[in-house]
């Protein structure tokens, strides 16, 4: 893991679409942006703080979180366009896997890439800073659908993360937080953490503000997609399959299948 962040770099989310944040980093000169699915709210944030796009971040495919590039690199031919060497996004000039790092020098700032299969087969994170980019692969109290993927490479991807410094900071793209939260309570509605975190995310709601970014540590103590060892969320999800289920996978599994049908 690399330094936090420096005081003058800030993490701001753009809203996009109905749910979407497009994370934008920046100091007060230069900025990347992450997943821009749309092109007018980055470029309306980029003119209001006088900033100057130097690079972005993909991590994957969808059109929601790409449908902006061609459009921001007609402002701005030079910006290097980070993700996945397998990635369906041909856009992408500058082609990463996992093991490799991205240094973005007019921030001073660096990010470790990890393969996050599961969501999308090109799914791909930036790590670094304490800040965890993570697409749509893990969301607050949730995680993403399995479209391309199977349940053990998310259950893979997502243990990746749980692995992570507690205080790294979770950025996800979708604003799903209470939609998962309700699904999570019934689950591990025994959960006192997660009872707290929902009190304080419907609080942020309520005043129109993002439940993001959270931490690695509020989401091990909430998300039932990272809790798939407890005795609590096992017996819950085995009781919903109607089987005893004997290893995380094929809790996670069952999990993702009930989220499914929620």
């Amino acid at each position: 893991m690399f330094s936090t962040l420096p005081a003058q770099i800030h993490v701001q989310p753009i809203p996009a679409f109905n749910d979407n944040y497009i994370w934008c980093m920046h100091d007060t000169d230069f900025a990347l942006v992450v997943d821009p699915g749309d092109a007018k709210p980055v470029l309306d944030y980029l003119h209001a703080h006088k900033l100057k796009l130097c690079a972005i971040l993909v991590t994957h495919h969808h059109q929601d979180h790409t449908g902006g590039i061609a459009q921001l690199i007609a402002y701005y031919p030079d910006v290097p366009v980070v993700g996945f060497s397998g990635s369906k996004v041909n856009l992408i000039n500058h082609k990463v896997n996992e093991g490799d790092s991205v240094s973005i020098d007019k921030l001073g700032c660096k990010f470790d890439v990890l393969e996050v299969p599961g969501h999308t087969l090109d799914h791909i994170a930036f790590v670094g800073h304490g800040c965890l980019f993570c697409g749509d692969t893990l969301f607050s109290a949730g995680c993403g659908r399995l479209f391309e993927g199977t349940p053990a490479q998310m259950h893979a991807s997502l243990s990746k993360f749980a692995a992570l410094p507690g205080d790294t900071k979770v950025f996800c793209t979708h604003e799903y937080t209470l939609a998962n939260l309700a699904f999570a309570e019934a689950v591990e509605g025994s959960n006192q953490d997660l009872q707290n975190y929902t009190t304080w995310a419907k609080q942020q709601r309520e005043q129109d503000l993002p439940t993001l970014p959270s931490t690695i540590s509020e989401q091990l103590a909430i998300n039932p997609f990272l809790r798939c060892a407890e005795t609590t969320v096992a017996s819950s999800v085995n009781s919903y399959a109607a089987q005893e289920l004997s290893t995380t996978v094929d809790v996670f599994t069952e999990l993702r299948k009930w989220k499914d049908a929620f």
